[in-house]
């Protein structure tokens, strides 16, 4: 009767330190560390707008910090900060921030690195994320090369790394599939966030004729300038710039950060987390096209559904291009 009554309190005791010892979202906070302003309209509001989701979703406590350049000295300053407060996932946003993270990803083992849009990981405590961003801007380059009357075309850049070439031609390649006359000319700005130098860049292409202007920038100032001119916009990151040109606005390849910040934190509560990397296509929702403007040809509109349709069903994709530009573009991959 001892023996049993001693077995079963054993058990009990098991149990409970089983329970006691499982992780919960107490026991994590996550913080972000974004490029621009959290209201740039533009990429880091994309993940403020995935940070709030993830809040609503999960009850997970979070903090962030904006306006951090790419620079491994200021992000790490940052990150060692809210390391001390106790936070233990971290959030990098930006290309720039790859080599910090790598290193502190060996210095903090028992702390969560998650870095967006880079290459570098580990099979333990660092992973780095990014999207398919290449579709939505295929799509968007079939709006674009039917919208052009000029048949040029002008794309305001940031850096010219892979991520960025990429897109670009995607995006040509869209608009030649429309229209093989047109052309997309490239003008860099060398800044992620930089109203002024994104306002000169649309602007020197405006006097060179474009009557569309895209953009891999965070925020809204091209459309301002295509607003200003009579032009067209197909805009970037979220939908949330129409709102400065609403008259320029055709369309906008889209972020949806929140279901996948949701799904990883998810994973690290569970212990399942084991770094890599992870790459989300439209068919997972993390990238999208925004709804069109009615200025779109129905034909095109329908041409850019069934396409959508294709890439989704993991019928078709645009072709990976990084290293070079295509031959409808007018500009050079290292300025």
């Amino acid at each position: 009767m001892r023996r049993s009554m001693a077995v079963g309190l054993l058990i009990i005791s098991i149990l409970t330190m089983a329970c006691g010892g499982a992780a919960d979202v107490d026991d994590y906070k996550a913080a972000f560390v974004y490029v621009g302003p959290a209201d740039d309209g533009g990429w880091s509001q994309a993940h403020d707008v995935g940070r709030q989701f993830l809040v609503d979703e999960t009850g997970i406590e979070t903090a962030y910090t904006e306006l951090i350049p790419e620079d491994a000295t200021e992000f790490r300053t940052v990150a060692e900060a809210y390391i001390e407060q106790g936070y233990n996932i971290i959030f990098g946003t930006t290309f720039g921030y790859i080599d910090a993270m790598a290193e502190m990803a060996e210095e903090y083992p028992d702390v969560i690195f998650l870095h967006c849009s880079g290459y570098l990981s580990n099979d333990s405590n660092f992973g780095n994320y990014f999207g398919k961003m290449y579709q939505p801007r295929y799509l968007s380059g079939l709006a674009a090369g039917a919208m052009t009357e000029s048949n040029k075309i002008g794309y305001v850049a940031a850096f010219p790394i892979p991520e960025v070439i990429r897109g670009i031609n995607a995006f040509a390649t869209g608009v030649k599939e429309v229209n093989p006359d047109a052309t997309v000319e490239v003008v860099w700005t060398f800044t992620w966030f930089g109203p002024e130098e994104e306002t000169q860049a649309a602007n020197a292409l405006i006097e060179t004729g474009v009557d569309v202007l895209a953009q891999h920038q965070d925020s809204p100032s091209t459309g301002v300038v295509a607003e200003t001119n009579g032009a067209k916009w197909i805009s970037y990151n979220t939908a949330y710039g129409q709102e400065a040109a609403p008259g320029a606005f055709v369309t906008a390849p889209v972020w949806a950060w929140g279901p996948y910040y949701v799904d990883v934190v998810n994973t690290i509560i569970d212990g399942e987390f084991a770094g890599g990397a992870y790459w989300g296509g439209m068919d997972t929702g993390l990238v999208s096209l925004y709804e069109l403007s009615s200025d779109v040809p129905s034909d095109i509109a329908d041409l850019i559904s069934q396409k959508t349709e294709q890439i989704v069903a993991g019928e078709f994709d645009p072709p990976i291009v990084e290293e070079e530009f295509i031959d409808n573009v007018i500009g050079t991959v290292s300025p």
